[in-house]
């Protein structure tokens, strides 16, 4: 026992002195970006200018067939536990809903990746968006919240980042902000209660990721560095450089955009069977854009939008660059993707996270549906969002959009790189399938960490992803049988090629992805036994995870019941 306790001894005192040398095992640098489309990158189609996620792309790997959860948070949740978002208690948004699977905040039964890694040595660190603590609403009259209301609190501090494994936090806990100045903004646990005159959130959390990478590079242990931006999520607010550059790139309209992209997508190959891929009908056809009677706020909305794309971009060079500068580019894993689709939204009114004045105390214009755009958006005496039109141009070639689980709403861009670790050839595609919750078994499994049975002394639901190292190592994964999907009543299933979908209240639909991923044509008709079949299996998995209350599971069967019912 004592000669144990001295060999323990002297290999503490090595690691201190440096003597075993430093941890080997990668870095990891995990970018999400919020709401942007899956054709908005330079590399998935788009004509936004993105040389920096561009150059990784080229020099790593793309997924076409990668799947999110349809939403902000419940993504962010499945991707950081491994789980689907209902086992951690957040399969909806930030509210408590008193329901297993919507308490609106990751729960005792699950850990995060930085929970894991921290425990295996990781150094860790999160910068950005987190929407995953509980949204408190004040009083009545504070439900329009802004600068003007300081508060000590935005949820349970013990679920901040800092709660759940992150050695620091510099970021917001709620989803919406005001881009010049945002609200719920912290450091650790402390609120941020005032910001520089010229800041914008994307600037910020880039130059704070920057300096924790060179933090991080004065210790032999390796880090993990998460840093999820807020753009381009609406309000629609970028600076007037960036904007100034797409003034005119979008005076064509919806149409002609999106067929762009579409055909770029073809030339790049982005789809396994190019002849199968068919761009899907335009959202709302019928309106032409030279009937538009608004072509100035269109396509400054847009323009708006791919600015904060593009600032991003150049946020992505620095993170790179910062890299570089520490030595520590070619064992870093760097995975880059967004939480769902585009988004069709365009508020309406203040409320909830949405801000209804300035810290100044300057009213802020809102464009909802039918409202009027006699207000040019971009700064933040505007909150304004994409609407559906060019959300169905961001999603190209897919139909619908964030909340939805068609392929418009689940498909994400995803690129991979890694010089030491990246097997594939420079600026390979994969057509594998892949999901959100993957992710956290791909980051344990690059960082030979163990997910654990038990996390203080608190059972933990088993790992539902699977890694993708072997995709990244150039072999064939076996990937999931099925997945499964639901939020807000929408729900899928896939397996296979195969997809059933269905929207908040309608039918079950079918598609064969491999001849029709772009969901065309419905087969649910022709295959009623592959329907009643896959329907049961959805249920039986909405059963385990929280989806529906087991308690009322005969009632939850006779709905689905009326489902399937042709």
């Amino acid at each position: 026992m004592a000669a144990t306790r001295l060999f323990i001894a002297c290999v503490m005192i090595c690691i201190a002195a440096g003597l075993l040398g430093a941890d080997e095992r990668p870095n990891i640098l995990l970018v999400l970006v919020d709401d942007m489309g899956y054709s908005d990158l330079g590399c998935y189609g788009g004509e936004i200018d993105t040389p920096q996620i561009d150059s990784l792309a080229a020099n790593g790997l793309r997924f076409s067939g990668f799947y999110n959860t349809g939403r902000c948070c419940p993504t962010r949740a499945s991707l950081l536990t491994g789980l689907y978002p209902h086992q951690t208690g957040v399969g909806k948004m930030t509210f408590e809903e008193n329901r297993p699977g919507y308490r609106g905040f990751l729960q005792p039964n699950c850990v995060t990746i930085a929970e894991v890694l921290r425990e295996a040595g990781y150094q860790t660190s999160m910068v950005g968006k987190w929407h995953l603590s509980q949204t408190r609403m004040g009083p009545r009259h504070m439900r329009n919240l802004n600068n003007q209301v300081l508060l000590k609190q935005f949820s349970d501090p013990e679920t901040y980042p800092v709660g759940r494994g992150f050695d620091s936090h510099y970021g917001i806990i709620w989803g919406v902000v005001n881009h010049f100045d945002p609200f719920t903004l912290v450091r650790d646990t402390t609120p941020v209660q005032n910001v520089e005159p010229d800041y914008y959130t994307t600037d910020a959390f880039t130059d704070e990721a920057v300096a924790k990478i060179h933090e991080h590079a004065e210790s032999d242990s390796p880090f993990f560095l998460y840093v999820a931006y807020t753009a381009p999520h609406w309000p629609l607010h970028a600076r007037e450089e960036d904007i100034a550059r797409y003034r005119d790139t979008y005076s064509d309209g919806w149409q002609s955009i999106r067929e762009a992209r579409y055909q770029k997508q073809l030339e790049m190959g982005l789809f396994k069977n190019r002849s199968d891929i068919r761009l899907s009908p335009r959202h709302d056809a019928s309106v032409a854009w030279t009937d538009e009677p608004k072509k100035e706020w269109e396509m400054r909305a847009m323009a708006v939008h791919a600015a904060m794309i593009d600032r991003i971009d150049q946020g992505v060079g620095k993170l790179v660059d910062a890299l570089r500068a520490t030595d520590k580019f070619d064992n870093t894993l760097i995975l880059f993707l967004s939480d769902n689709g585009a988004s069709p939204e365009r508020p309406a009114a203040p409320g909830f996270d949405r801000y209804n004045q300035t810290r100044r105390g300057e009213s802020v214009t809102y464009f909802g549906t039918g409202m009027p755009r006699e207000v040019l958006p971009g700064n933040e005496l505007t909150c304004a969002g994409i609407g559906p039109r060019w959300a169905n141009v961001a999603n190209t070639p897919f139909r619908y959009w964030k909340g939805d689980q068609h392929e418009g709403g689940i498909r994400t861009p995803l690129i991979v790189h890694w010089p030491t670790g990246l097997a594939t050839n420079p600026g390979s595609i994969t057509h594998q399938d892949g999901h959100v919750m993957d992710l956290a078994a791909t980051c344990l499994d690059a960082a030979e960490a163990r997910y654990p049975k038990i996390y203080q002394k608190r059972a933990i639901t088993p790992l539902e992803g699977k890694s993708l190292l072997p995709i990244l190592r150039g072999k064939p994964r076996e990937g999931h049988k099925q997945l499964f999907f639901e939020h807000y009543g929408h729900k899928a299933v896939r397996e296979g090629d195969l997809k059933m979908v269905a929207g908040e209240k309608g039918p079950w639909e079918l598609y064969d992805l491999s001849t029709d991923p772009t969901e065309l044509h419905n087969l649910a008709d022709k295959q009623p036994n592959v329907i009643r079949r896959l329907a049961a299996d959805w249920q039986g998995w909405a059963e385990r995870t929280g989806v529906v209350d087991t308690k009322n599971a005969k009632k939850n069967a006779e709905a689905q019941k009326k489902l399937t019912r042709r």
